[in-house]
C-alpha cells in the first residue's frame, strides 16, 4: 500500500525519468532525453556524483565526461523534473484553455471537410466555393445608332456603367469585352436595347439582338417579330468563356429600311455580365 504526505496525488505517482549506461570505453555518455543545461541532470559514475563543473553540455543529448570510462563503470543519470508515466485525463476534463496552441490535423479524428464531393483539409483552401462573380463589367452607349437594313451592325456600347469592369477587359473603342487571365469560366451574359423605325413586319422580316463571340460565335440571340415600328429586344444565357474570348453585341434587321437603336435612354439598354463560377 503506498503512502504519501499532503494532498493525495490526482492522477498517480510519476516517475522521474533515469538512465543507466555501462560497457562504455567513451569519454562521454548520449542522452536518451534531451536537456538545455547541465541543471537538467544529475550524473554518477560508479554511485559517485559527478561535479557539473567537471562535464560539459556537447549537444542537447550528450555530456563529455571528466575522463574517459572503462566496460566495468556504471554511469546513472537522472532527469530532474522529467515525467516518463503519461497520465490519461478523464473524459469531460480537458477544457478549451488546455487545447490553446497548435494541433496537429493528424490529431483529429477527421482531418478533412467534404464539400460539394471536393475534400478539404483543414487548414487548407478550395477553389470555387463561395466565389464573389467576378470579373464583371457593364457597358452603355453614349447616344442612338442606325442599324442598317439587311445587315449585321455592331452595337456601340461605348462606355461603362459606373466604371463596373472588374478586370479592365472593356474596350470603349471596339465595344467588345475580352476575358482577361484568370477570368475563364462560366458566365452570365445580358444584352438590350430599344429601336424605332422600322418599315414593315411581313413573314421573314425581323429585328434580331446577338451575343457574339469571337465576331462568329453567337452564344444567345433574341428575334423581334411583329407590327409594330418600335420595341424592346434583348437576349440573356449562360455562356462557358476562356482567356483572350471576345464578347460584343450585334443587331440584324430586315425589316425594309434603315432603324434607330437606343442604347442610353432606356434603363434596359445595356451589355454586360459576370462569372458565375470557375471551371
Amino acid at each position: 500500500m503506498s503512502s504519501y504526505l499532503g494532498v493525495p496525488p490526482q492522477s498517480g505517482f510519476i516517475t522521474t525519468a533515469k538512465q543507466r549506461i555501462t560497457s562504455s570505453t567513451n569519454n562521454y555518455v548520449d542522452l536518451d532525453h534531451s536537456i538545455s543545461s547541465l541543471a537538467d541532470v544529475i550524473v554518477w559514475v560508479n554511485f559517485v556524483k559527478q561535479d557539473s563543473t567537471n562535464l560539459s553540455l556537447t549537444t542537447s543529448t550528450r555530456i563529455t565526461l571528466g575522463g574517459t570510462l572503462v566496460s566495468s563503470d556504471i554511469v546513472e543519470i537522472a532527469y530532474l523534473g522529467k515525467a516518463v508515466a503519461t497520465q490519461t485525463p478523464s473524459s469531460g476534463t480537458v477544457t478549451n484553455d488546455m487545447l490553446a496552441g497548435s494541433i496537429a490535423n493528424s490529431k483529429l479524428a477527421n482531418s478533412s471537410v467534404s464539400i460539394n464531393g471536393s475534400t478539404l483539409a483543414l487548414g487548407g483552401s478550395l477553389t470555387g466555393i463561395g466565389e464573389d462573380n467576378t470579373p464583371y463589367f457593364s457597358a452603355k452607349g453614349s447616344g442612338t445608332q442606325t442599324a442598317s437594313n439587311n445587315a449585321n451592325t455592331t452595337l456601340q456600347f461605348n462606355t461603362l456603367v459606373d466604371s463596373l469592369d472588374s478586370a479592365s477587359g472593356y474596350n470603349t473603342s471596339n465595344y467588345d469585352y475580352t476575358v482577361q487571365s484568370g477570368g475563364a469560366g462560366l458566365w452570365y451574359l445580358r444584352a438590350g436595347f430599344y429601336f424605332s423605325g422600322a418599315s414593315s413586319f411581313s413573314e421573314g422580316n425581323q429585328v434580331q439582338i446577338q451575343l457574339a463571340k469571337n465576331n462568329s460565335d453567337f452564344l444567345s440571340a433574341n428575334v423581334y417579330y411583329g407590327g409594330q415600328t418600335d420595341g424592346w429586344i434583348y437576349t440573356h444565357g449562360l455562356a462557358k468563356l476562356a482567356v483572350g474570348n471576345t464578347l460584343k453585341v450585334i443587331c440584324y434587321q430586315n425589316t425594309g429600311g434603315n432603324i434607330t437603336a437606343y442604347l442610353n435612354n432606356f434603363h434596359n439598354s445595356v451589355f454586360g455580365g459576370f462569372r458565375v463560377k470557375s471551371i
